[in-house]
């Protein structure tokens, strides 16, 4: 009798332990937040494309076991829109939510991948502003497993190499990370490594340049250039980088010893606002700007102007063009005590040529003009120094 109580109570203890499991799993697998995660990812694919669903959407019921949203997302897009397979490439953008794409991009992919998930023609629809149609082609079927900026890129590559490994490798580099508002000059970039191949490493490297330089002047184009002469430009523009921060570097040193002094001066009060090291306001005089006439003009519509520089980077750059030492004034001008301008020319294919480098003191008088290599301004170039002075009514001491 004793030992059927104590089986009876070990098989109680049992059934409350399985019980007890049971609820544990039951409470960990809420059904009601599954359904809600199907309901959200067609919200979201149906979202801005109602006009192209070819199926109910109440007709979906997904065997996924997954509640996560991205994945569902694409199932649900599948459902709503897809009459044919598509590629891998084009189907991650409905995946991609929250990563970086901007909403116009986003739905310009979207609108790609329902193009051709109902049989259309991608090149006609979209694509043409971008791709040619062998471009379409090679971008619909790409080797291997690839994101759709690589898939975009290995396609423009392999119009211009039938090398299919550097087009894989180019799509790879930096190239396919850039905005496409630079299509054109990309392309050109792309175009560029085809002919002339490099290793991985130095094309993301060529391509911090390209894109500093495109960044600076947007007619810059790789026609004519080598290699050997991109290399050297980028050398140089390392060396500017690194003139920068050094003129930065000695910015922050003197606005330190002057911030002490003054705080000396001062019995230790409050310190007045640090000097930025890299830009500065200026004086307030408007930048320059003047057609020359017809007569004088070497091309329609030539235009001359005086900028003034306001950035550590300009002076540095201004330093290296001119072969001067204006990026030594740097502090000088952030601290009101001068400002550094320059005289340019506007040339026939868009780019500008430096002329001369003027420094204002304080009561915007010119106190120094000089050209390339420290030569003095020419008669033609002081005519024009003349016009700009009187425009502004400044004087000149030199």
């Amino acid at each position: 009798m004793a030992r059927f109580n104590i089986q009876r109570v070990r098989e109680a203890e049992r059934a409350r332990i399985d019980e007890a499991h049971r609820a544990t799993l039951r409470r960990a697998r809420p059904q009601a937040r599954h359904g809600q995660n199907l309901r959200l990812a067609l919200a979201e694919a149906e979202r801005g494309f109602s006009s192209s669903i070819i199926r109910d959407p109440g007709d979906w019921h997904p065997q996924l076991k997954t509640r996560d949203l991205a994945r569902l997302r694409l199932a649900a897009a599948r459902h709503l829109f897809a009459r044919y397979p598509v590629p891998a490439p084009l189907e991650r953008i409905w995946q991609e939510e929250g990563t970086g794409l901007t909403t116009a991009e986003i739905a310009e992919r979207k609108r790609w991948y329902i193009a051709v998930a109902q049989g259309g023609s991608l090149y006609k629809a979209y694509a043409s502003n971008w791709l040619s149609r062998k471009e379409v082609h090679l971008f619909l079927n790409p080797p291997g497993d690839l994101s759709f900026n690589e898939a975009l890129w290995q396609a423009v590559a392999r119009s211009y190499t039938d090398d299919v490994g550097l087009a894989l490798r180019i799509a790879r580099s930096k190239i396919a990370r850039m905005l496409r508002n630079a299509f054109a000059f990309w392309r050109e970039v792309a175009r560029f490594f085809c002919v002339h191949p490099a290793p991985l490493e130095e094309i993301d490297d060529l391509c911090d340049f390209l894109a500093a330089r495109h960044g600076e002047d947007p007619a810059y184009s790789l026609k004519g250039r080598t290699p050997v002469s991109l290399r050297r430009q980028m050398h140089a523009w390392h060396r500017e980088l690194a003139e920068i921060r050094r003129v930065e570097a000695i910015m922050r040193r003197q606005a330190e010893q002057v911030r002490l002094a003054q705080r000396r001066a001062r019995g230790f009060a409050p310190a007045p606002r640090l000097v930025d090291a890299s830009q500065w306001d200026g004086v307030r005089l408007q930048d320059w700007f003047w057609q020359l006439p017809a007569k004088e003009a070497r091309f329609k519509k030539e235009e001359v102007m005086v900028v003034q520089l306001r950035t550590a980077a300009d002076l540095v750059a201004e330093s290296g063009a001119m072969r001067h030492c204006v990026s030594s004034y740097a502090f000088k001008c952030a601290a009101g005590n001068a400002s550094i301008w320059s005289l340019r020319r506007r040339k026939a294919q868009g780019g500008l040529e430096r002329m001369l480098t003027i420094e204002l003191d304080g009561q915007n008088r010119a106190v120094q003009i000089r050209g390339f290599a420290n030569r003095l301004a020419m008669p033609g170039e002081r005519e024009l120094l003349a016009r700009w002075a009187k425009a502004r009514n400044l004087t000149m001491l030199v």
